[in-house]
């Protein structure tokens, strides 16, 4: 492996560590720690061209080729099977883009025109690349992504170990530019006690498997190269700061008020309500049934989020009903008597699944995805519902069926008809800007509405999820956001329907007040962060709540809006 650091502090270092410096970024996971900096860097790229491979050799460098990307993808799953939570999915999503056809296609195609594996693995992954950002939005993500691929099956080929983490003895701030999903999903919190990187956003893999860990991150610096490996520094998730040169001592009585707070986090036990008795329901993110069990075992009170389209990630055709059932009977029987949310197939953009997904896509985030598929797939709808229905025989599991993607009025109640058919609660997720305007309208053709902050945020404010230098726009405390959000959730109290968050938002301890004060009926998360936002929720009057909500639609900008919430939680989880 390549120029990746140990994560040992070296002599030259010593005086920068000295040297005051504070450089600002997106806070994306609240909390203090202080450490010295390890960088991970990636190796360096295999170039774009070499020597001609001769004729007689291409249909072994095929075959070579072939056998390091499945070994790739192997790794992965392997890896995805031992990993819980959002960790499992990006591992599960990043073995999809090694198996995908038309990049092993490329790859093969440049092999067959003479040149070599490794070099043919370089120029297709750029390809695609270039694609993605072209393209923008969730795909322009998923660059990092194809990239750590890329370095995967190249190591592969040259016989050298698949690049990773630096391997540190003792507590070490981990840098980078960006993650690839792989290696955060790898973290041990004991060693990488924070992160931060140059690149991503508030809704990046590095920020969803942070939270899930529990551990302080804050993305999109700026600068962040003026920070030499083993610098010591004081990183602070909820300001988004990353402070070099400060007093130790100050640091290390700042960092143990910190760890007072996460152990009054790990001694929650549910369920969640405000200090003045307000209940709350608090739900677990769950993508199959091991996810299920694990998230069974936390203070979920259910299922918020259940991502079948997780379930069938690199599957080539259609399953049958009665297999499909069998991949959601788990999850029922995990929280059996309890409510179970089951989000139908959000496939196409960033999730691959061939048998949903149409090809080619000029711009998939904007194209045929969520609900959509229909179109190209009449009958994929009924027959995962009559597969959730055929799931449910014998259990008591409450089930409530969502579909994404819904924009107009005509398909939420051409959902709603397919769903209730089936004796299930029909809801649809509130994403596109044109539901929440006329979410009065929508709610009358349905049962209730779950919010995907992650999509909603991306199409109200049109900027990229990638992009560092926009991550201040792809914040859910936007106030364009927070007025939205805020409309559902009045509509719902009106309607008397359920409204649920089921984003990244909701995994915010201090945005999670905020979306209670709005009226949201039930929040959910990966099931790591649901000790932080109950004991948030403990410390804090439902007026409090309400008091921030009405504030943070006023903000006349997403720091401004953060800063109006704390002023009036207090000091929270």
């Amino acid at each position: 492996m390549s120029d990746v650091n140990t994560g040992v502090q070296n002599n030259n270092s010593a005086t920068n560590s000295n040297t005051k410096l504070t450089l600002e970024g997106t806070g994306v996971v609240a909390g203090l720690a202080y450490a010295p900096v390890a960088w991970v860097r990636r190796p360096e790229p295999p170039s774009l061209t070499g020597l001609e491979l001769p004729a007689a050799e291409v249909d072994d460098a095929i075959e070579a080729f072939r056998t390091a990307a499945d070994g790739v993808v192997e790794g992965l799953e392997a890896r995805a099977e031992k990993a819980e939570g959002d960790a499992a999915e990006v591992l599960k999503m990043t073995a999809g883009l090694a198996r995908d056809k038309a990049w092993r296609k490329a790859v093969v195609r440049h092999i067959k025109n003479g040149v070599r594996p490794v070099n043919a693995v370089a120029k297709a992954t750029e390809e695609f690349v270039a694609l993605f950002m072209k393209v923008g939005g969730l795909m322009a993500e998923r660059v990092t992504d194809l990239r750590d691929i890329r370095d995967r099956v190249a190591a592969r080929l040259e016989g050298r170990p698949e690049p990773g983490l630096p391997s540190p003895t003792e507590p070490v701030i981990l840098l980078a530019d960006d993650l690839a999903p792989v290696d955060t999903a790898g973290l041990d919190p004991k060693i990488f006690v924070a992160l931060a990187t140059e690149l991503g956003g508030p809704t990046s893999h590095t920020a969803i498997i942070a939270r899930q860990l529990g551990i302080p991150c804050v993305v999109a610096v700026g600068k962040m190269g003026a920070l030499a490996e083993g610098d010591l520094v004081l990183v602070d998730g909820s300001e988004g700061t990353i402070r070099r040169g400060v007093d130790a001592d100050d640091a290390r009585e700042a960092v143990a008020s910190d760890l007072e707070r996460r152990e009054k986090i790990n001694a929650w036990t549910g369920p969640a309500v405000t200090r003045d008795g307000h209940h709350v329901q608090l739900l677990a993110n769950v993508q199959d049934a091991a996810a299920a069990q694990r998230a069974s075992e936390s203070n979920a009170e259910g299922v918020g989020l259940f991502r079948t389209e997780l379930c069938f990630l690199g599957t080539k055709e259609e399953p049958s009903v009665e297999s499909q059932a069998m991949s959601y009977r788990g999850v029922f029987e995990a929280f059996n008597g309890k409510k179970v949310v089951v989000r139908t197939l959000d496939s196409g953009s960033d999730k691959p699944v061939p048998f949903a997904t149409l090809a080619d896509e000029p711009n998939p985030s904007l194209g045929v995805r969520g609900i959509r598929t229909q179109r190209i797939n009449n009958g994929l709808l009924g027959n995962q519902l009559d597969a959730i229905k055929m799931s449910l025989d014998g259990l008591d599991s409450e089930a409530w069926v969502m579909c994404p993607m819904i924009s107009t009025l005509p398909e939420a109640r051409e959902v709603a008809k397919a769903i209730r058919n089936r004796g299930l609660k029909a809801g649809i997720m509130v994403e596109v800007p044109s539901t929440a305007l006329l979410i009065d309208q929508f709610l009358d053709e349905i049962d209730f509405v779950s919010i995907g902050t992650n999509d909603l945020t991306q199409y109200v404010m049109a900027a990229d999820r990638l992009s560092a230098n926009l991550a201040e726009f792809t914040t859910p405390w936007q106030p364009a956001v927070l007025n939205l959000m805020a409309r559902v959730a009045e509509a719902g109290e009106r309607k008397g329907k359920p409204v649920g968050v089921c984003g990244e938002a909701a995994a915010d301890p201090l945005l999670a007040c905020v979306l209670v004060g709005m009226g949201m009926t039930s929040l959910s998360m990966a099931a790591g962060a649901i000790s932080a936002v109950g004991a948030a929720l403990s410390e804090v009057t439902l007026e409090q709540c309400k008091a921030a909500a009405r504030a943070v639609i006023n903000a006349f900008d997403d720091e401004q809006a953060q800063k109006t919430a704390r002023a009036i939680l207090g000091t929270i989880s």
